[in-house]
């Protein structure tokens, strides 16, 4: 089962792109943004999934050098 995940800016706050892992993200995982920057998560939220539905939204944080 694929997680897809939000990648959010930790310096900003805005979202910056979505992304699908294979399986649950690490916090500490490490991964290439759609311009191909290479980034470390600074940390992963699971959300609770709304009423009625199975899938909670994943958050995983970065901060992008550029």
């Amino acid at each position: 089962m694929s997680i897809v995940a939000t990648i959010m800016n930790s310096t900003t706050g805005q979202p910056i792109q979505k992304m699908t892992f294979g399986r649950m993200p690490k916090p500490w995982v490490t991964f290439h943004l759609e311009n191909g920057e290479r980034v470390t998560a600074d940390r992963v939220n699971v959300g609770k999934p709304a009423p009625g539905k199975f899938v909670a939204p994943v958050e995983v944080w970065v901060t992008p050098k550029g």
